[in-house]
């Protein structure tokens, strides 16, 4: 639009141009419009990284709750070394595996054979028929404490605590699946472009006459695609933060914090063959 307003104007085909106000106002405007999308697409951004925070901390916290509570139960009769172990390793894996099973439900991606060396065969078998793979590790996680309860692996009270952790990863687990399912609202997406796109339209009309002005019409099309350019990033800034969950690079690096998940849960269980720790590529974690 701006080669055609400038070869129309320096032919001298038409004279129609436009108060540089119009662009003004209208610029103003789509940076209101703009800014407020950005602040909304950086809200959910952060949020989502704040849940997965939460989720490192609470997998953390339940992963030693489980190895301190079912220690604890060492000098009683019925105590058996290589059960309690056994029952130590399954509940931590199925944290680790309730991790990356979130991951990768909230990506859309089926790489569920990731989970199989967390899980026995049976579980796994079960696993991947399940419709909420994250909510039934839990269930499994869940009827494993109550079981160790019965088999005297765990106390009477043991239980509250760990299930509290339990809730944290269930509210937490919400959240990230209410930003996955829940757009920013339509009609900003919408109306943003409309403005955008207005606003290119008309730009170099207002330019035009300033410029003959000054006898500087060569500088119409750089200067309509600088400002142009510059509002368009802008917006397409907001429009890809708005969702988090898409294993994009400006997503959050979900991969390298459950990474980091599984090097922490492992090693409190006492392994050293732990998986290499995720680093930047090219300045970017996924």
């Amino acid at each position: 639009m701006a080669l055609v307003v400038y070869f129309l104007h320096r032919e001298r085909l038409t004279d129609l141009s436009l108060p540089f106000s119009i662009a003004a106002i209208l610029g103003s405007a789509l940076a209101i419009f703009i800014a407020f999308r950005n602040n909304s697409s950086y809200s959910r951004w952060w949020e989502a990284r704040t849940l997965w925070g939460g989720i490192i901390n609470s997998s953390r916290v339940l992963a030693r709750l489980i190895i301190t509570f079912t220690d604890s139960h060492a000098h009683q009769q019925n105590y058996h070394r290589e059960r309690s172990e056994q029952f130590k390793k399954d509940l931590i894996y199925k944290t680790i595996a309730w991790a990356h099973a979130l991951r990768l439900q909230l990506r859309r991606q089926d790489s569920w054979s990731e989970l199989r060396s967390f899980l026995n065969e049976e579980e796994y078998t079960a696993l991947v028929n399940a419709q909420n793979k994250p909510n039934f590790l839990q269930l499994l996680t869940g009827k494993k404490i109550y079981q160790a309860m019965a088999d005297g692996m765990l106390g009477g009270f043991d239980s509250f605590q760990m299930e509290g952790q339990l809730l944290a990863l269930a509210n937490y687990q919400g959240g990230c699946e209410r930003i996955k399912n829940t757009p920013l609202l339509r009609q900003y997406d919408y109306f943003t472009r409309v403005f955008l796109y207005t606003f290119m339209l008309l730009l170099p009309f207002s330019l035009a006459g300033d410029l003959i002005k000054l006898n500087l019409l060569y500088l119409l099309v750089p200067d309509t695609v600088i400002i142009s350019f510059v509002f368009a990033i802008i917006g397409k800034v907001g429009e890809v933060n708005e969702d988090p969950f898409e294993n994009k690079i400006t997503d959050v690096p979900l991969t390298a914090l459950c990474n980091t998940i599984e090097r922490d849960l492992r090693e409190m269980l006492g392994e050293t063959d732990l998986p290499e720790r995720k680093l930047p590529e090219n300045g970017f974690l996924f």
